[in-house]
């Protein structure tokens, strides 16, 4: 048998980053050679890397130092990645097969439909890795599939059936590149098309989605007739079945992180904490930070708040911030989010529900207080509140922000005595049960990985 040679493409975002490595570790743990490939910036600016035997990294250079908050524009950046990217991909796949280590999958995420493309003219299997979740790929395969596909054809002020198990949704529960108003849907349009097409168009091809069957079934079922794997939670595994106890983090961090919040976390009491952070994209008015600041020193319990500053005026605004919080809790610039969530002081977690995020939660079993700001969030939320039960969602004033009253009422549901946040909490420890059988061994995403792992071989 050939050797299996894994080579996984992904934008240099961080949400983009986790779940790659993961599942790169997680293939290479099980025997096989995997190649992590970006940009070169992208890969510069990733901190501790994983070192595993049988992973390596590979990087190209790109127009603007690879610098896709340039002048020029995102959808710029991601114009040129498409150019220049399909060119040094073809050449890096060409020399590898020189040096009798063929590629046998070309795994690639969401923004890089190309790599298909590429994969097909050079006779290679490909696998899209969807970073969110089944429900949403779900939402864009009934939108942009070529044979029934609803986009342009829906009205905005009906809400939908997705699926027959699932509640309707409306307009403002869908991911917002589907919005007509969504400053970004012009461009993320067109490439969730595409990203359709090119698996319609290839029938080798395949989906790998972080998530597992249990979680999302119903979705499973409505898209049964293309070829969807589930691999998740793509979590590092001593958080999820315990088999690797050294693997605590995900690697590859784009920020610098405190280290000084465990010892604080170890003297609070077990699920007195409220958890706050919005992940590495998402940028909050200043008005929102002051609402979500008032709700959590009036809530009265002890707080962690990761608040990434993006420039020297806002780095001002967090001091500012910090000097104000009275009472117990502390703000830090960034923490290892899956330890965080795994202490036993965590009571709920403050959230934008991006996938991730959400996924993570999950695992570790906290209720959620979700905050959506774009993207597939909506979606999660929809999900957390109305089908899995683990959190709520807090509910935005006209001008999209959350008020503190709002704030402290969710945090009263979720850490109070209340029914309704005792039958939450208990959902969470369903949920962590069931995905920590997942990745067991006899597991569904376990046996998923020896498929991907046979059929690529």
């Amino acid at each position: 048998m050939k050797c299996r040679h894994y080579l996984i493409l992904f934008f240099p975002v961080q949400s983009h980053i986790n779940p790659s490595l993961q599942l790169a570790k997680n293939l290479a743990g099980s025997g096989a050679k995997v190649t992590l490939v970006t940009t070169n910036r992208g890969l510069k600016q990733m901190k501790s890397l994983p070192t595993l035997k049988g992973l390596s990294y590979a990087s190209f250079s790109n127009e603007n130092d690879d610098d896709y908050q340039s002048s020029s524009g995102f959808s710029s950046y991601v114009a040129s990645l498409r150019s220049i990217g399909s060119q040094k991909l073809m050449r890096l796949m060409e020399k590898f097969s020189d040096d009798g280590e063929p590629v046998t999958l070309l795994v690639y995420s969401i923004l890089l439909p190309w790599v298909a493309v590429v994969a097909r003219e050079l006779q290679v299997p490909s696998a899209f890795l969807f970073i969110q979740c089944a429900t949403a790929f779900t939402i864009y395969h009934r939108f942009f599939n070529s044979q029934d596909g609803i986009h342009g054809r829906m009205d905005p002020s009906v809400s939908i059936k997705l699926l027959q198990s699932l509640p309707l949704f409306s307009f403002s529960d869908l991911p917002s590149f589907l919005l007509p108003d969504s400053p970004l849907s012009g461009f993320m349009i067109p490439v969730l098309q595409e990203h359709i097409q090119v698996l319609e168009q290839d029938p080798r091809s395949f989906v790998l989605v972080n998530t597992f069957e249990e979680l999302e079934q119903e979705s499973f079922k409505d898209i049964a007739n293309m070829n969807i794997i589930a691999v998740g939670p793509l979590i590092p595994l001593a958080f999820c079945d315990g088999s690797d106890l050294t693997d605590k983090s995900f690697g590859g961090d784009l920020f610098s992180k405190s280290e000084d919040y465990f010892q604080w976390l170890d003297t609070k009491p077990k699920c007195s904490v409220i958890y706050v952070s919005f992940g590495s994209v998402a940028v909050l008015k200043k008005e929102q930070k002051e609402e979500i600041l008032h709700a959590l020193v009036e809530s009265g319990r002890p707080f962690l708040w990761v608040l990434r500053s993006s420039n020297s005026e806002e780095e001002e605004v967090h001091k500012t911030m910090k000097n104000g919080v009275k009472g117990d809790g502390i703000i830090v610039p960034w923490c290892s989010q899956v330890e965080v969530l795994s202490h036993q002081s965590i009571g709920c977690f403050v959230t934008h529900c991006g996938w991730n995020s959400t996924l993570e939660s999950l695992v570790s079993g906290v209720p959620l207080v979700c905050c959506p700001q774009f993207s597939d969030q909506t979606t999660n939320a929809k999900m957390v509140e109305e089908v899995w039960g683990t959190g709520v969602r807090a509910k935005a004033n006209e001008e999209s922000i959350v008020e503190r009253g709002e704030i402290k009422k969710c945090l009263d549901i979720l850490i109070g005595d209340e029914d309704r946040g005792k039958r939450i909490r208990e959902n969470a420890v369903k949920w962590r049960g069931l995905a920590i059988e997942a990745v067991k061994e006899g597991g569904s995403t376990y046996n998923n990985l020896k498929k991907i792992l046979e059929i690529s071989g």
